[in-house]
């Protein structure tokens, strides 16, 4: 148990038997009446964030969540394989708890993954991650200053959009929450 007072961004929540996350927290003290303390919540599943306004110095349960160093080691086809990087223990992931990091995972990677009660919940990857380009039409002389974009495959099969100077074969940074080319990576 732990008091609303004592809430943490990134702090899950058990609240009747679903697991939330805080991403936002705010004590509030209207004018008249007792102090609230006003939260965003991200159910830890399905990703849904809602509002939720809680009394000031009420109870409410702490899940306890263990974020693990893992690497990720191949797709057996019923889920993904990862290798706890101090025990050696293989855990498979299903691919509905994996969502879409599957489009950022290569095998020999490191992610974290969270688990609730030995449960894995959700994979947590870098803010960014270097791919290879395996396709994309090749650009037009002239290509080299204008702002277009055109799509290109990444060599986990995600498509995105890249700037028309990028060739195939080429290695580029990708933003994994949001699909978005953040440049090429040189070497």
């Amino acid at each position: 148990m732990v008091s609303t007072n004592d809430l943490k961004n990134g702090m899950v929540l058990d609240l009747d038997g679903q697991l939330w996350q805080v991403v936002w927290f705010q004590h509030h003290k209207p004018g008249k009446g007792n102090t609230v303390v006003r939260t965003k919540l991200k159910h830890v599943l399905s990703g849904k964030v809602v509002d939720k306004t809680f009394n000031s110095d009420t109870k409410v349960d702490s899940a306890t969540v263990d974020r693990r160093d893992m690497q990720y080691l191949y797709n057996d086809g019923e889920g993904f394989v990862f290798m706890d990087s101090t025990t050696f223990d293989q855990l498979t992931i299903p691919q509905d708890t994996v969502g879409e990091a599957k489009d950022y995972l290569l095998e020999n990677q490191i992610a974290t993954v969270a688990l609730h009660e030995g449960n894995p919940l959700y994979i947590d990857l870098p803010t960014s991650v270097e791919l290879e380009i395996t396709y994309t039409e090749p650009g037009l002389q002239g290509d080299r200053s204008t702002g277009g974009t055109k799509p290109a495959t990444l060599e986990t099969g995600k498509q995105i959009q890249v700037p028309l100077f990028i060739t195939t074969g080429e290695r580029v940074k990708v933003d994994t929450r949001t699909g978005e080319y953040l440049g090429r990576v040189q070497g």
